[in-house]
């Protein structure tokens, strides 16, 4: 039989006798036959590359899978392949590059075939492993640098060797409706940013006295948060879609003043009609009381511009509630503001067993200039008056 005159099924039928018989030279030569007329099929390739690793010629091996690869970069059984190969040759560390890009093009567990579920087990479990050794070899490593750094140098430092080391993720700004460019994406903005916070905190009291009033008064007009309407798509809303679980009373919402909230907490109005609320008719500002339930979680979100940033001041916080920005997750602590970036990806729990409620409202971000808000507020406009005409 000739490579010219045989087709791939008979070809194929020899070289599983040849093998039935153990006869895996006479299998690799019928391969190599078949790989002359066909130099373009994988699958020949990729068994030259089991028949060889049978054979113990594990660079032989490597070779026809990097063959394979080379005709189809994306075949996770060739990956996860030469993944298994260069572990048995350099050992973990070499073979956890190859297991992370096959990780990466895996089929979900459910549809993975059976014989594949424990090397892709092995390769997560190799990826895993190497990732936090590197992690920990790169702390023991610059642990003594660390100890003479600020702080917030600190927290910086460590979510970039996070990132490089490959355990957390790199959190990009995603506004949903503008996005301003070259704005830093910081999850939690400094402190320093913002002079009026301590006349915020100070008051912090005085606000929570009109929360309560107007918890009594009008309980009833704390309004679901999230309110999509039938048949539009919700998402990782659908817990919470008309739901009390997550409720809002409005000062402000989309620019408008909500004259009867506010005049239920008039020196709350007050003290926030002084602060550098971002004004965008039609868009901003918006404030509100955000009460969030017992145990309830709010998944994972961003928010409209990075135009403007939002402010969170605790106000009824009977126990533990947490808020994650990026890598960054604080607990929330009364008498305690921040400032923080929404178009970076965010979700907050209240751990506790009894309402969670905040004060949220939104302002400039510090880094756009006076012209620049001029423009912004007429390029909003613009897009308001085009849809409504």
């Amino acid at each position: 039989m000739t490579s010219a005159d045989s087709r791939p099924s008979d070809m194929s039928a020899a070289v599983q006798a040849a093998l039935q018989r153990g006869d895996r030279q006479g299998a690799l030569a019928l391969l190599r036959e078949a790989e002359r007329a066909a130099p373009a099929d994988k699958a020949l390739k990729m068994q030259r590359a089991m028949v060889c690793r049978a054979l113990g010629d594990l660079p032989g091996a490597l070779s026809a899978l990097d063959e394979a690869l080379s005709l189809d970069p994306y075949d996770f059984v060739a990956l996860l392949s030469k993944g298994a190969l260069i572990e048995r040759t350099g050992g973990e560390r070499a073979a956890a590059a190859i297991y992370k890009n096959a990780l990466t093009i895996a089929p979900p567990d459910d549809e993975l075939p059976p014989p594949l579920r424990a090397p892709t087990a092995r390769a997560r479990e190799v990826v895993a492993r190497t990732r936090e050794a590197l992690e920990a070899h790169l702390k023991a490593r610059t642990d003594a640098v660390k100890a003479e750094v600020s702080d917030a140098t600190r927290r910086r430092f460590d979510e970039s060797l996070g990132i490089f080391s490959g355990r957390t993720k790199v959190y990009s700004q995603e506004p949903l409706l503008l996005h301003y460019p070259r704005l830093p994406a910081i999850p939690f903005y400094d402190r320093a940013l913002f002079p009026w916070f301590a006349e915020l905190e100070a008051a912090t009291e005085l606000i929570r006295g009109e929360l309560e009033g107007a918890l009594e008064a009008a309980r009833g007009d704390f309004a679901p948060y999230i309110a999509y309407p039938k048949g539009v798509p919700v998402n990782q809303w659908g817990e919470l879609n008309h739901s009390p679980r997550w409720s809002s009373l409005h000062l402000w919402r989309d620019g408008e003043r909500q004259a009867d909230a506010c005049r239920l907490c008039p020196k709350t109005t007050a003290l926030l009609e002084a602060l550098p609320l971002s004004d965008q008719p039609g868009y901003a500002p918006t404030a509100m009381f955000s009460a969030l339930d017992a145990k309830t979680h709010i998944p994972p979100h961003t928010g409209s511009t990075n135009v403007r940033l939002l402010c969170h001041l605790p106000l009824i916080l009977p126990g533990p509630a947490r808020f994650r920005v990026g890598n960054e997750t604080r607990e929330w602590k009364m008498g305690e503001a921040w400032v923080f970036d929404d178009t970076i990806e965010h979700e907050a729990w209240n751990d506790a067993d009894e309402l969670r409620v905040i004060l949220i409202f939104d302002i400039w971000n510090p880094f756009i200039d006076e012209g620049e808000k001029a423009l912004v507020r007429a390029l909003l406009a613009a897009r308001k008056e085009f849809y409504e005409a």
